[in-house]
């Protein structure tokens, strides 16, 4: 393996120089020296050295997730490794297993061994079954010149996505130092505000009947959801409305703050979603009681003089 391009054209990789084979690993006798290879392609000896290790870290520091950007490599050998760490898992929790393994393939997820992953990608409606997608608030890795996702648009990315069942693993690319950068600590500040306010209606919820509401919403998908479809996305407003659910409660994340009013037009009460007689309607993050009124329009809330949050508001709903 080598660059393609530039100075370094042609010229191997250090993990393919037998020279350095104490620090990766050792070559087998046929090894194509200096072409590409595909990771099928491993000798047995290489997959039970990545089995080693990625044991060897489970064993070590018992992660709740799992990820190798990929999907169950190296049959036999990565199907262990899961065994292992959800075995690893449910020892730590009496018996529970509560750890989780991602694979980008759907064919590893379809019998419940893992969890899908898409990475940069939003599902069109609400899947069938949990999911994950992981992106970045820029690139993957460090690049000072790297423009990055505002506030607004991560946390409408995270809204969606949890309302159509999924789950947002986002990353922090990181300088040498180690440190964030300014700008990337404004962006987690801000996200660490809202969730402040907002968080109820995340964590620990499921989705609702439908994932929500609006002009975006209602448009017909241009995909059926896909990796690397989050490009192009623009600022949600207070026209769209996604949903999530706790037991008995409702949550309606109005995307932007309204023009003193915020309607819901999927929560009246002729519509088949609404929850029948909506007993009360609370504004997280405002102290006060709220106007609102449910009619066969749908549920229309009196919004306060100042918003409790910047981005999207949550109405909690039983």
């Amino acid at each position: 393996m080598s660059d393609r391009t530039d100075p370094l054209a042609s010229v191997p990789y250090d993990g393919s120089d037998p020279a350095y084979a104490d620090l990766y690993h050792q070559l087998p006798k046929d090894y194509p020296y200096g072409q590409r290879i595909n990771d099928r392609q491993a000798p047995d000896a290489w997959k039970m050295h990545y089995f080693r290790r990625i044991k060897d870290l489970v064993d070590n520091y018992q992660p709740d997730l799992l990820y190798t950007d990929g999907d169950i490599f190296f049959e036999e050998y990565g199907l262990a490794l899961v065994a292992n760490l959800y075995n690893i898992d449910a020892k730590r929790h009496g018996g529970r297993c509560e750890a989780v393994y991602f694979s980008k393939l759907p064919s590893d997820c379809q019998v419940g061994t893992c969890v899908q992953d898409w990475e940069r990608g939003v599902a069109a409606g609400i899947a069938e079954n949990p999911w994950q997608t992981d992106s970045s608030v820029g690139d993957w890795h460090y690049n000072i010149d790297d423009r990055y996702k505002t506030p607004k648009y991560v946390i409408d990315l995270l809204v969606d996505i949890v309302s159509r069942n999924g789950n947002l693993l986002l990353n922090f690319p990181l300088p040498n130092s180690g440190e964030l950068d300014y700008e990337e600590l404004v962006i987690l500040d801000e996200i660490t505000k809202w969730m402040a306010v907002n968080g109820e209606g995340i964590y620990a919820t499921r989705p609702w009947k439908t994932f929500g509401d609006g002009p975006v919403a209602t448009a017909p998908p241009s995909s059926s959801g896909a990796r690397f479809n989050e490009t192009g996305r623009t600022d949600l407003t207070a026209e769209e409305v996604r949903f999530t659910t706790k037991g008995d409660t409702l949550y309606a994340f109005v995307m932007g703050w309204p023009d003193k009013k915020a309607f819901i037009g999927p929560l009246a009460t002729t519509s088949t979603f609404s929850p029948p007689n909506i007993q009360n309607v609370e504004l997280l993050g405002y102290q006060g009681k709220v106007e609102w009124r449910q009619d066969e329009q749908g549920l229309t809330v009196v919004m306060p003089e100042q918003k409790p949050c910047d981005y999207a508001i949550t109405l909690k709903i039983v």
